[in-house]
């Protein structure tokens, strides 16, 4: 066997990331970002606002298809540095009485800074206070981006 024949066969190789190729692979890119613990003000109480408690926070997003998958590169993609920071700021910045409007909040503001099609937040309370024994309460957002 000659020794370039293996040249030979990669040369005849598709390139699976040829845009010119309609049966080229799609890859649907998600972010998931779980546990993100922070010290809030929300709550329906008085003392829950002005005490605080500790938040978990899940995220993800639903990036589609990204240039990272190719590049390897993080600008190509949505950094989940970039996005706990960000979420960080909108639990601290304000206080909200309840887990749905604050998720809320946070759906919107990952949809508007960054390029994602759906987000998902989901905040729990791991110590809500309420006089049953509860391990944790949480509440789930669901958005789409307005296309």
């Amino acid at each position: 066997m000659a020794p370039d024949s293996d040249d030979d066969e990669l040369d005849d190789l598709e390139d699976p990331y040829d845009d010119d190729d309609e049966d080229a692979p799609q890859t649907e890119v998600t972010i998931e970002v779980t546990g993100l613990s922070l010290y809030t003000h929300h709550g329906v109480t008085a003392a829950e606002r002005e005490v605080g408690q500790r938040l978990v926070l899940d995220l993800r997003l639903e990036v589609g298809e990204c240039d990272a998958t190719v590049t390897d590169l993080v600008e190509d993609t949505v950094d989940y540095g970039s996005v706990c920071e960000r979420v960080a700021l909108v639990a601290q910045q304000r206080s909200y009485k309840t887990l749905e409007r604050l998720c809320s909040a946070i759906a919107d503001r990952l949809l508007s800074d960054f390029a994602a099609v759906e987000v998902w937040v989901k905040a729990t309370k791991p110590e809500p206070p309420i006089p049953l024994p509860v391990e944790s309460v949480s509440v789930e957002v669901w958005r789409q981006a307005d296309e």
